[in-house]
């Protein structure tokens, strides 16, 4: 099959093959679930098409802790079966897409012997479950080793802490990843392209047809296999099959918010314990700190952009000032922050952070195959377990499966992040902090972006203006909200660069996609006016 590039540029070329072609299977929804089931699916050998109805991870694929992680928590909840496989995964998205698995430290301090040993068993089953060995079990630590390394702990308080590997992602682009594995193994992808009809013959599903936001044009997608992988929108897809569908979710909201590292200057990753028993990460990024998450049901319906409170913010920085001794940090210091909605398997009477992180593959009565629930880190066996649901079901032959995992791109660099961007600096001449974002999000991928060109997006910021270049052409950005928030992803971890960057990447992207006034003042508007809705509750809770 021929690759299918990620490309804005092409977007009209990948609606007339979607409406041209027949398809083994259709996946509805473009977060990291939808991702890795069509990369999957390419992999076995199936002709693959996915429809996203806004941005690729635009939802909770966007919005997580940023971790490739087991789940030490789900330990106390007793979901060894879980912990394992998600444990073990870490190794394998880290071998596969090194700059998406960055391995680092995660201190637990603890504020009494006791409390100690149980967390230093409770990490030696994860590091058994997680078959951890050789530099990557956990140290121990002494109290000046801890004091050195993170000198900002309140040591009197916290006494005692143990010390383990996590691997830090960024999650979107792990989504873009997947996508574009899938595409040059012939996928049609398509984001900002809702599905709002299932294509039946007779009784059973045959496709989908969707909608174009930007043009309006309607598509129909054939295929001999319907997956519903839209995360939170699951219920609303499975309605288009059965509009009796019982409910499936329990939605719980998450919030996440971002602070500069100078004001919490901390040098690895924090747990911080909770008075009601949750765990709140606090985790160096760039020039950053980001402080979460909160674990609240969401009695309303689906959204992208779920409201951020007070009462979330002050939640959360509770946590950070009983940890640590610097002045009590104000919600009035947040810079950015995000909120998401996981897609929870329901558990009637439980309350959100009691209800197992398990996925679900469903059947509906027109075939339609239905995955919910999961985790970020094991989204590859539930493709794996969701391909042979879809096989099984509607007929599919499916390929031998390739055994060992192919590289992601960006994944065939060799060394560590810090060697990848010191090769950066020397070869293009950018500044150090540059060189290491670009690392991060691109790994081998970044000598590709630098070569477009090394001009600033801004003067003194460490972005590049050929970022915007790459986003709409190998990315599929369509908007200008795509480009910040989930391409260059600037506006959550480059302090002073949020609405400054918003006019300078409008302008780049009317110039390679002929936008017009119009479309360039109301993409500055959109963006402006998402941005200071991310910070409102400053606004609100003071009135």
């Amino acid at each position: 099959m021929l690759g299918v590039a990620l490309s804005t540029p092409a977007r009209e070329a990948a609606l007339d093959r979607l409406e041209r072609e027949s398809f083994d299977c259709v996946v509805i929804g473009g977060g990291i679930s939808g991702a890795g089931i069509a990369r999957e699916a390419a992999q076995r050998g199936l002709a693959v098409a996915l429809l996203e109805a806004e941005d690729f991870a635009s939802g909770t694929s966007s919005r997580s802790s940023k971790l490739v992680h087991g789940g030490l928590r789900y330990l106390a909840q007793a979901e060894f079966r879980l912990v394992r496989k998600a444990a073990l995964e870490r190794k394998v998205i880290h071998q596969v897409a090194p700059h998406l698995a960055q391995p680092r430290w995660m201190i637990v301090p603890s504020r009494s012997w006791t409390t100690h040993l149980k967390v230093r068993t409770g990490i030696a089953a994860y590091e058994k479950l997680g078959a951890v060995e050789g530099e990557d079990l956990h140290p121990g630590w002494s109290r000046e080793e801890l004091a050195l390394q993170e000198p900002g702990l309140d040591l009197e308080a916290l006494k005692y802490a143990t010390v383990y590997r996590e691997y830090l992602t960024d999650d979107a682009h792990l989504v873009l990843a997947n996508l574009r594995s899938a595409g040059a193994l012939g996928t049609v992808s398509l984001n900002h392209a809702p599905v709002d009809a299932i294509l039946r013959e007779g009784d059973i599903a045959v496709g989908v047809e969707a909608v174009c936001r930007f043009t309006g044009r309607r598509v129909r997608v054939r295929a001999r296999c319907v997956i519903n992988a839209a995360g939170p929108w699951v219920e609303p897809i499975r309605r288009l099959e059965d509009p009796s569908a019982p409910s499936l979710l329990h939605l719980s909201k998450g919030v996440h918010i971002v602070i500069p590292a100078e004001r919490l200057p901390v040098k690895n990753m924090v747990i911080c314990f909770k008075d009601d028993g949750r765990l709140i990460f606090v985790i160096r990024r760039d020039q950053c700190v980001y402080i979460g998450t909160t674990d609240t049901s969401y009695p309303g319906g689906p959204q992208i952009w779920p409201e951020i409170t007070r009462e979330d913010v002050e939640y959360l920085l509770e946590a950070v000032n009983d940890h640590f001794r610097t002045e009590p940090v104000r919600p009035e210091e947040v810079t950015a922050a995000w909120a998401g909605l996981r897609p929870l398997v329901a558990e009637p009477g439980k309350p959100p952070g009691e209800i197992s992180r398990r996925d679900e593959v469903l059947v509906g009565p027109a075939r339609v195959i239905t995955v919910a629930g999961g985790k970020l880190t094991g989204y590859r066996l539930m493709a794996e377990e969701t391909v042979e649901k879809a096989a099984e079901v509607c007929g599919l032959r499916l390929a031998p499966d390739p055994g060992e995992e192919p590289l992601l791109p960006g994944g065939d660099f060799h060394g560590d992040l810090e060697r990848l961007a010191g090769e950066l600096v020397t070869e293009f001449g950018i500044a150090r902090d540059c060189a290491a974002r670009l690392a991060r999000l691109h790994g081998s991928e970044a000598r590709q972006v630098a070569r477009i060109g090394t001009e600033p997006l801004l003067p003194g910021a460490p972005i590049l203006a050929s970022e915007v270049d790459w986003a709409v052409e190998h990315e599929a950005a369509c908007s200008v909200e795509d480009v910040l928030y989930r391409r260059m992803c600037s506006v959550w971890y480059v302090p002073g660069a949020r609405e400054d960057t918003v006019e300078p990447v409008a302008e780049r992207m009317a110039a390679l996609l002929g936008w017009d006034a119009v479309r360039t003042r109301k993409e500055v508007s959109e963006c402006k006016a998402r941005l200071a809705y991310e910070l409102s509750f400053l606004a609100r809770s003071a009135a």
